[in-house]
């Protein structure tokens, strides 16, 4: 070949590399969003979405086990729900042994409002009537549980249940009664309420409220639409705590001197507040982590052996405990799958995910997470969840999150917070529940439909997309 002819060739490849590339490279739609109300910036972020997989085909969901898992394979059945690693992936598996992810609705509930009261008469006329047709929305949009702070005794006892959880609060309890020595007001104290942002573990008074609250869950150990039980909510473990506990507790508080004694173990009887090392901090953690966990799934267990310990829903506070390795490993010795509270980020990381994993040796379910629509007329101003424009946006802020969850082998599902929007008028809930746009349906009961479009079609194809990414 000449010379004239090679360079003809060289030059004709280029550009016929450069033109499969630029066919090859996908556009993804762009949805502008803001962290909340007070943002003025309005930031645009790629929203990845099902049709945009290469070689993916979208599928009509395919009939499933009871439980709403997929009969693409079966394990073994041990008439409740567990978890089982299969080739890398986590995955929990159903009461008659199929693959189950968790897509669960959390709080569905039907609003104790005046407002909500007089739509909710309107529609359903009775009790029974809402959990069946609920039920069935939630169904036909891919859905197959709910999640925490749902009405678990109608849930159970409808024509056909959902997966459900249920959540207990102990330390919640506690805190109730122990802020009422203070006057009703902590003199230090950030957005959870805890003094001092600590968790009272040490607390012989906590074990009592433990009991308590571990009493009422008899009734479910044999039902096998229980998924588990978690405890409490977005408690504050933060890095801190030993300094805290050392420097801002009395002398004789059992927090004080359970701290105290730790460390005289550790570095001497000499030691104090100002010999403490980050290292010491990561280690402290872990143990004041870990009496709290000792503590609850001791409990758990003994009133029921049969069901998984879903744990205390971490929270996104900060990042301090969802990138402390020490916490997780915890974590992985107690929980059956780690539950994560996910706020203030587009998309999940695959790196922290990955890490997850990594230092529990167990499976994350996303527990809440939302964004809000400035279409739903309500004012937005509360809560953590993004903000968008309009409902299909709120659908392709879904398919982006949830295809990254999918993505992860650690990943066993999520729960969408919530079911029902806020109603601003009601007063008696607290403030970050007041006036926003969280909701499947608004607070007369109405779907908003371009959001659930959107929910759907990643629901129904969610176990053919874990076979798509799992062969990348």
């Amino acid at each position: 070949m000449n010379l004239k002819k090679h360079s003809i060739c060289v030059l004709f490849c280029f550009t016929s590399l450069i033109s499969l590339n630029a066919q090859n490279k996908i556009t993804y739609q762009k949805v502008e969003a803001r962290q909340n109300a007070l943002d003025p910036k309005w930031v645009a972020y790629d929203a990845k979405t099902i049709d945009k997989l290469p070689g993916f085909k979208i599928k009509k969901q395919l009939p499933g086990s009871i439980y709403g898992g997929s009969k693409m394979w079966q394990k073994e059945a041990t008439g409740f729900f567990r978890t089982e690693k299969i080739d890398n992936r986590w995955w929990i598996i159903d009461p008659e042994g199929y693959p189950y992810i968790f897509k669960g609705v959390a709080v569905f509930n039907a609003g104790r409002s005046v407002n909500q009261q007089k739509a909710f008469d309107k529609k359903f006329g009775s009790k029974e009537n809402w959990v069946n047709q609920e039920s069935k929305l939630l169904r036909d949009n891919g859905f197959n549980g709910v999640g925490a702070w749902s009405n678990v005794d109608l849930v159970k006892n409808a024509e056909n249940p959902l997966v459900y959880t249920v959540i207990i609060s102990p330390m919640g309890m506690y805190h109730a009664d122990h802020i009422k020595k203070y006057g009703g007001k902590y003199k230090e104290a950030s957005w959870q309420n805890y003094r001092f942002d600590l968790v009272m573990v040490f607390d012989k008074e906590f074990d009592a409220y433990i009991e308590k609250s571990v009493k009422e869950i008899s009734q479910y150990k044999n039902d096998k639409y229980l998924m588990g039980y978690f405890t409490d909510n977005e408690l504050p473990w933060y890095n801190d705590a030993l300094d805290k506990h050392l420097t801002l507790l009395a002398k004789d508080e059992q927090g004080y001197i359970a701290a105290k004694e730790w460390l005289d173990k550790r570095k001497g009887f000499n030691a104090s507040a100002s010999d403490i090392t980050q290292e010491d901090r990561m280690a402290f953690t872990a143990f004041y982590f870990e009496t709290y966990m000792k503590k609850v799934t001791d409990a758990l267990r003994k009133a029921d052996p049969n069901h998984m310990y879903l744990g205390c829903r971490f929270n996104q506070d900060k990042d301090q405990e969802l990138t402390n390795p020490e916490i997780f490993k915890v974590a992985g010795k107690y929980m059956d799958i780690i539950s994560i509270n996910h706020y203030r980020k587009w998309e999940p990381s695959q790196d922290l995910m990955n890490n997850w994993g990594e230092w529990s040796g167990k499976p994350f379910l996303i527990t809440e997470w939302y964004t809000k629509g400035e279409d739903s007329g309500l004012p937005n101003n509360t809560g953590a969840g993004w903000l968008v424009r309009t409902q299909k946006e709120r659908g392709l802020f879904y398919q982006n999150f949830t295809l990254e969850l999918l993505k992860n082998k650690n990943s066993v599902g999520w729960h969408w917070f919530k079911y029902m929007d806020n109603d601003p008028q009601d007063l008696s809930t607290d403030y970050s529940n007041r006036d926003s746009n969280k909701g499947i349906v608004n607070s007369n009961f109405e779907p908003y439909l371009p959001l659930l479009k959107e929910m759907k079609v990643i629901n129904d194809n969610a176990y053919e997309l874990t076979r798509y990414f799992d062969k990348m």
